[in-house]
């Protein structure tokens, strides 16, 4: 296995359909009009010396090696700012040519240390490369003229243009001495990232790049993105990772497992030893770029927390002891067929995990339905996204997002609702910012002023501030006066909708109670800018939808999920590029565990469990009888353990009691049980109620597939042995042979031609195909072999797109004298969900402690002060956090997220759930806000009985 090298065409693509055809150095090649020289070059398997040149950045012009003469044309122009044209005869390689790039080498070559044997760059350095390219052996500039490095001659000696080392970042160092001053780091912040938070500063020999003035990199706007790392040709910037471990031997190309982006990276390794992530620019979903987490918050994976080993106890107040894996899966098997002896076969159940592969999904809901033999299965997909499921199913007929991330390239409107991709999904936002400075409009609907609304180079056309909880009478408004103002397509609503349920709708929807005046006072949103939002999104060409949690964890998240649905339909987006409406899945395989039949109502593929032709199916195959009785949800699992009814819980990667509403309620349906098994890579919250602790293995450990949010099914390959000794899928198997099963899955890959054989939508996938496209999006079936990048091209998946009228109905979660607050959650950049993962990164760095925002007028009125510790309550529960005073959220909002279990915020929300899906009501919780001392005796307590159930006993020594 070697190194996965990847061809550098030096300038982007052209996406002409118009041919051209030239000759380079007597080779005739032809390529789209707008290419590059250089890149024609390239096509032709010619390689132009280039210092400046990158194809993931503009051409730029500045090194002055890659030029080359043209017949016809005086001078050298370089070949990577000048066009091809018909009929051009370029030479590449003359005297003259090689005179020239020998000089301009010699001058980059007397300003660089040549400290090359002991440089992280060593055998990774284009400086160095080129240096031999062409040719260069001698120089003839001494220490008698200046530079920017510190020794002369082995002599320490003073120098004025010297500047030291920037080490502040965690992850990458900086060293000015050996900057030549290319701007590929500074057009990559720019162009592929879209922060601007790098420039060259200073003029002539004194140029130097800069993270801003007199700033560090870590102190600086710099997102650690790690693209100017990427673009940097020299050891100018260069990871630390590289510099304590040394170059990589070999790569694997795999699938990151945070967001739901989805986003593909070279794990480059050494030995067993991981050396660095590299984003893969043959990655559909990312096109080769990252983000802080995927890129380097890999360190979880080698963490001293993880356990490595099985656990077991009989009680949970008692220590873990540790023990083998057959007697973990024993005692676990003895246990769970014990408590259905007593309590009957419905008394257990699983939960499936959003972070594992959808293969090892499809084994854990096929553990509930042919092991345990009832539905009770679950996932965290529908404590997020199930809303998407329902809505999106009734209106088109499928319930997954209809475009791909290229998509955003022809966008000329986009609606962003209820998400906050620069934190959540940055690798996307940064592609939607780079189409934002190309002229595309933005409407940012959210309480909460995001970066979207207004940050370097971008600034949203309309920014609503809603109150948390009326999202419905938004949309619904929006609607409004898109039809009474008459700006709906006719054409697309009679060809591809139900006329009559459209004339319904509109009915429902031109009513006034439904106009942006009429609803201010329950949305605190100007009612000019929403009519003008409206118009915008209606008259301004390609309009896209992107939405996120911030839709569906509300009461009325499937009524808004429908409301949107009616806004692309009613306007005529969807089924072509750049429009759509595309749910931001948070995690990394949501989309897949859905698709997988994790919830209790439905098999693979979306089929509900009471279709006797869909269960036949899974029948003949597994040689059982599934029930047609849809199982128990999460909520209702719990319920039924305080009830005393349910008594066994097998979790797979997901950590019920921080990311599920409602704590103590969560807590106390756990303490309830006589068996919880989990199943992951540390000792999470829900393990302190856990009786056996089965280590999992982390996505560089395993072979697999995730499914991305535009439904991209990406491969999962093995880095490195897992350091537990088994893949998750594995543990799934060896425990569901351990109560009776004979499961004989050899590889991940015999699991997918199961789920291809049972599954419509995957009924074309297979490892082969996947490695031969890289990835495909499903429906991939044999109408659609290569998958659908777009769906309900021709017609919506259930026929014709049905319109649903979306009353606005008040949550019960209401603000009064004792609560005045409206609290709303989310995300930040440098964490992940629960913080499982990141917080055991250098990622800490950056977010420490989840804190409170707070506006500064309600923070007046409570006597707070920046940094106050606080205390939040709410109905429910409450905690204490530290405040900060921002002007980000409106009056009467609060916004904190949830990362720390510290912190533990999911004590404050309520147990109200959507109405369709039961999906949580996290966005909207009626709180108070005061000074505090410090943490609540809740917290102190709940952090002395985790500290207690996390005991491992020590071994006895043998005799």
């Amino acid at each position: 296995m070697s190194l996965v090298h990847e061809i550098d065409y030096g300038t982007p693509a052209s996406k002409s359909e118009r041919m051209v055809t030239l000759t380079v150095d007597g080779f005739e090649v032809s390529v789209p009009e707008g290419t590059s020289i250089m890149r024609a070059a390239m096509e032709a398997e010619i390689s132009v010396p280039k210092l400046c040149a990158t194809d993931m950045v503009d051409a730029f012009g500045s090194c002055r090696l890659c030029l080359v003469e043209i017949e016809g044309r005086a001078g050298t122009p370089a070949s990577c700012t000048t066009p091809v044209a018909p009929g051009m005869v370029v030479h590449t390689q003359t005297s003259r040519l090689k005179q020239i790039r020998k000089g301009v080498m010699e001058l980059y070559i007397s300003d660089h240390p040549l400290d090359c044997l002991t440089c992280a760059a060593n055998g990774d350095c284009e400086l160095q490369d080129m240096a031999g390219v062409v040719g260069l052996r001698d120089v003839r500039y001494g220490n008698e003229v200046d530079n920017h490095f510190k020794a002369r001659d082995g002599v320490d000696a003073f120098n004025a243009r010297w500047m030291p080392k920037d080490e502040s970042n965690p992850y990458f160092t900086y060293d000015p001495a050996k900057c030549i001053v290319c701007s590929r780091c500074v057009r990559a912040c720019e162009e592929v990232q879209g922060t601007f938070a790098l420039t060259i500063e200073g003029r002539g020999f004194d140029s130097r790049v800069s993270p801003g003035a007199h700033e560090s990199f870590l102190g600086s706007e710099c997102v650690s993105c790690g693209a100017c790392v990427q673009a940097c040709p020299t050891a100018t910037l260069r990871e630390k990772s590289v510099i304590e471990i040394g170059q990589p031997d070999r790569s694997v190309v795999t699938t990151c497992a945070y967001c739901g982006v989805g986003c593909s990276f070279k794990a480059e390794m050494r030995g067993d030893e991981l050396v660095r992530m590299v984003p893969y620019k043959d990655g559909k979903a990312n096109r080769g770029h990252s983000c802080v987490k995927g890129r380097f918050a890999y360190g979880y994976a080698s963490h001293r927390d993880r356990i490595l080993n099985p656990m077991i106890r009989d009680t949970i107040d008692e220590p873990w002891r540790e023990v083998s894996w057959q007697e973990a899966l024993t005692f676990a098997a003895d246990r769970m067929r014990g408590i259905q002896k007593t309590y009957g076969k419905d008394s257990i159940g699983v939960i499936t995990s959003s972070r594992c592969t959808n293969e090892e999904t499809y084994l854990v809901q096929k553990l509930a339905r042919g092991i345990f033999g009832n539905n009770n299965t679950d996932t965290c997909a529908r404590v997020c996204h199930s809303p998407t499921g329902y809505g999106l199913g009734q209106t088109f007929g499928t319930s997954a997002g209809t475009q791909d991330f290229d998509s955003v390239e022809d966008t000329d409107v986009v609606i962003v609702i209820g998400a906050n991709p620069t934190d959540g999904h940055p690798v996307f936002a940064s592609r939607l910012k780079k189409r934002l400075r190309q002229g595309a409009q933005l409407i940012v609907i959210d309480p909460r002023r995001i970066d979207l609304v207004r940050s370097p180079h971008i600034q949203a056309a309309h920014h609503l501030p809603l109150r948390p909880g009326t999202n419905v009478a938004v949309v619904t408004a929006l609607a409004h006066v898109i039809v009474t103002e008459g700006l709906f397509d006719e054409a697309f609503v009679r060809e591809r909708c139900d006329w009559d349920e459209f004339q319904d709708y509109a009915e429902f929807v031109s009513d006034p109670i439904h106009s942006p005046e009429a609803v201010e006072l329950l949305t605190g949103v100007d009612p000019e800018e929403l009519r003008a939002a409206a118009r915008l999104y209606a008259t301004g060409g390609n309009g896209a939808i992107y939405y996120g949690l911030g839709v569906t964890e509300h009461s009325q998240g499937s009524t808004t999920v429908i409301g949107i649905a009616n806004l692309a339909m009613l306007t005529g987006n969807i089924g072509r590029r750049g429009v759509g409406v595309n749910p931001l899945r948070g995690q990394n395989n949501v989309q897949g565990s859905c698709d997988m039949g994790s919830f209790p109502h439905e098999l693979p593929g979306y089929r509900h469990v009471k279709n006797a032709d869909v269960r036949q199916i899974f029948e003949e195959l597994w040689g059982v009888e599934i029930s047609e009785e849809p199982g128990l949800r999460i909520p209702n699992m719990l319920d039924a353990a305080v009830d005393g009814t349910f008594k066994g819980l097998y979790c797979q990667g997901e950590d019920i009691l921080q990311s599920d509403p409602d704590t103590r309620h969560v807590s106390a349906g756990l303490a309830a049980m006589e068996c919880v098994i989990v199943h992951d890579l540390f000792l999470n919250e829900t393990a302190n109620y856990a009786h056996v602790f089965l280590p999992g293995s982390t996505f560089l450990e395993k072979d697999g597939t995730f499914t991305n949010a535009e439904r991209r099914i990406n491969r999962v390959r093995k880095v490195m042995a897992p350091r537990n000794g088994y893949a998750d899928w594995e543990i799934t198997q060896m425990l569901a042979n351990a109560m009776g099963g004979n499961w004989s899955y050899g590889h991940p890959s015999e699991i997918m031609a199961e789920i291809a054989m049972t599954t419509p939508s995957f009924a074309n996938v297979t490892y082969e195909l996947l490695e031969e496209k890289g990835s495909v999006q499903w429906p991939c079936n044999d109408k659609t072999p290569d998958g659908s990048p777009i769906m309900h091209v021709d017609g919506f998946v259930r026929g014709k797109g049905r319109f649903i009228r979306t009353d606005y109905v008040a949550t019960d979660e209401k603000t009064g004298p004792r609560f005045p607050l409206l609290l709303t959650t989310g995300r930040i950049l440098s964490q992940y969900n629960v913080g499982a993962q990141t917080r055991r990164t250098a990622n800490v760095v950056w977010h420490d402690e989840d804190v409170l925002e707070i506006h500064p007028h309600d923070a007046e009125n409570r006597g707070i002060k920046e940094g106050d510790w606080v205390k939040i309550a709410s109905r429910s529960g409450e905690t204490s956090l530290r405040a900060r005073i921002t002007d980000r959220v409106s009056p009467g909002v609060v916004y904190t997220t949830f990362h720390h279990p510290t912190t533990q915020a999911n004590v404050i929300t309520t147990d109200f759930s959507d109405w369709a899906t039961n999906c949580p009501e996290y966005k909207v919780t009626a709180v108070q806000v005061s000074p505090s001392n410090g943490p609540t005796d809740w917290q102190v307590d709940y952090a002395e009985q985790a500290r207690m159930s996390r005991r491992v006993a020590v071994p006895e020594p043998a005799e």
